[in-house]
């Protein structure tokens, strides 16, 4: 399994700046995003439209 989250330089630096306990909830936060990003991008499935449109049903929707 690959590593993921703050070196310890990066956690040692947070909690010398802002403290000790909120510099761990940081780095804790920071390792939970990461996680979950991997998982999203293992996870992530293609969309194929299977009828094509001429213009797209949402704003947001330009491919």
């Amino acid at each position: 399994m690959k590593s993921t989250g703050l070196s310890y330089n990066a956690r040692k630096a947070l909690t010398v700046h802002i403290g000790e306990t909120a510099g761990t909830e940081i780095a804790n936060l920071i390792q939970r995003m990461t996680v979950e990003i991997d998982e999203l991008r293992r996870t992530k499935v293609n969309v194929t439209r299977i009828v094509p449109h001429s213009e797209p049903a949402y704003a947001d929707e330009r491919f």
